[in-house]
């Protein structure tokens, strides 16, 4: 039952919550308390009643009637003596042969005292031990009683009771009190309680929002502005220690995101000038050994192996340079083309290029019927593509089948109102070009996929193929920057026969 009551889930509800159950514990054993002394009290006060009586009054009814005159100037005997309310019961051998109520002082004396008592009232009553201690007893017909047995001269056993009903009602009365009382109390406690703790943890509210703000900030790249600090409170409390310790936090942190970033700045700017400073010699140094290798005069063959494996090397710097040249121009925020492009027939060159440089390979494709459109740079795009295929081509062995799919994403809203002109352009405006690049090679080792897109990023133990893995690692990284500068993401899923890289583009670009 109780783990279906709601939680407070805020610390100013919990304090609030807490708060008022202590208060409801403390009124309640107050209340408790006040109401069992109170009781008791009247209790043993009724008892000492019962001693001063006596049993003068179930005394009278031993001679099986009460007497109306004893000649002493009291002409309705012990009557008048005894207060209203008095009960006088008298047994003979375990059997109640007389019962009698005294009545209010306004009753008419001259009727029969006597009262029905049912079997269970007789039972009750015959179960009272004759040794002169008070008892309470339920009668259904007086309700509560406190009743005191003696034994009398004729060998029987005389009752002597007084009713509970004052005690009763002063006790109910008493409970009644209480309860309006102290729920007054614990609803008035609440509502102050609530906002006293709400203005108490003003401070730290304050934190929170602030930590939400920070929170929300990219803090994986560029610069980094946090938003202004937590307002200070007073250092001696718990809530001031904790607003001055996070605004220091902010301050280590602000300190090191602008270190960070200025790093950052002058590692991108040197290799944008180291990679474009290193196009000129690169492509000299290859002219140059294309030039030897062209000298019609006899050369040594040893001497030719040198100049070619220099051409060769000398075109694959330069492929990394202009690589990383392209990763230093996207790194800075670059703006790239936007024009409308044909991803249907990107993909149509790019695995004819791939079908000729990998004739060892299954090459399929898998299109749609109209052509998939999107807004970006061509010529970035199909080097995506290029990256994507080669990776395949160049980490999977000959015989690999190799599937370039791509098809359009729509949301389910723009498809039901498919049947509208304007309603096909917003489709258009909301759809996303999926492009999915399988291959059922060896896979990529779970150890590699986490940075698989990260720079200079190599799974050669796995997926290697004829070249032997001589990419310099950076195809990929430039899959993800080209595809994130549009926009879109680029994501891998992979096991052994089943790799897919897929590729997201929405089809209009911001």
């Amino acid at each position: 039952m109780l783990a279906r009551l709601p939680r407070p889930r805020t610390l100013r509800a919990r304090l609030t919550a807490g708060l008022v159950v202590l208060l409801a514990v403390s009124c309640a054993a107050v209340g408790v308390a006040a109401v069992v002394e109170l009781d008791g009290f009247l209790t043993s006060r009724v008892d000492q009643q019962l001693r001063d009586v006596g049993a003068r009054f179930p005394a009278s009814l031993e001679h099986g009637t009460l007497p109306r005159d004893d000649h002493d100037g009291d002409e309705h005997g012990d009557t008048r003596r005894q207060a209203s309310g008095t009960l006088g019961v008298r047994l003979l051998n375990g059997k109640v042969t007389n019962a009698a109520v005294v009545p209010g002082a306004d009753a008419d004396y001259s009727t029969d005292l006597t009262v029905r008592l049912t079997g269970h009232d007789k039972a009750e009553l015959a179960r009272v031990p004759a040794d002169g201690r008070p008892r309470t007893v339920e009668l259904s017909a007086l309700h509560g009683y406190r009743v005191v047995a003696s034994h009398g001269l004729d060998g029987d056993v005389l009752i002597t009771g007084v009713p509970l009903e004052p005690v009763e009602a002063t006790v109910h009365r008493l409970e009644l009190v209480a309860v309006v009382v102290f729920g007054m109390a614990l609803a008035i406690t609440g509502v102050a309680g609530a906002l006293w703790v709400r203005w108490s943890l003003r401070p730290l509210s304050r934190v929170a929002a602030t930590a939400t703000r920070v929170s929300e900030l990219r803090l994986a790249s560029g610069e980094v502005a946090l938003p202004p600090r937590a307002p200070e409170s007073d250092p001696r409390s718990e809530v001031g220690r904790l607003a001055a310790a996070f605004n220091r936090m902010l301050h280590h942190v602000e300190d090191a995101l602008t270190k960070r970033h200025a790093s950052e700045e002058r590692l991108r700017s040197f290799a944008a000038d180291a990679s474009h400073e290193l196009r000129t010699p690169v492509a000299s140094v290859r002219g140059h050994a294309e030039l030897a290798l062209l000298h019609p005069g006899p050369v040594p063959p040893e001497i030719t192996r040198a100049l070619e494996r220099i051409a060769a090397e000398s075109a694959r710097m330069g492929e990394m340079v202009d690589e990383m040249l392209l990763l230093a121009r996207l790194d800075a925020g670059r703006p790239l083309e936007r024009q409308p492009v044909d991803l249907t027939r990107l993909v149509l060159d790019a695995v004819t290029d791939a079908r000729a440089a990998g004739p060892g390979h299954r090459w399929t494709m898998e299109l749609p019927e109209e052509p998939v459109t999107v807004t970006g740079d061509a010529h970035r795009l199909q080097q995506v593509l290029a990256n994507l295929l080669a990776n395949a081509r160049l980490h999977t062995p000959e015989g690999t089948k190799v599937t370039v799919s791509l098809e359009t994403e729509r949301e389910s809203g723009d498809e039901r109102a498919g049947g509208d002109e304007r309603a096909g352009g917003d489709e258009r405006a909301s759809g996303t070009a999926v492009l999915k690049v399988q291959d059922d090679g060896p896979g990529v080792p779970a150890e590699v996929q986490p940075g698989v897109f990260e720079r200079f990023t190599r799974a050669d133990r796995r997926r290697t193929g004829p070249s032997g893995g001589a990419g310099a690692g950076l195809g990929l990284s430039i899959v993800a920057a080209v595809t994130e500068a549009h926009g879109g993401e680029v994501t891998l899923e992979s096991r052994p026969g089943a790799t897919t890289f897929t590729v997201r583009l929405p089809e209009r670009g911001e």
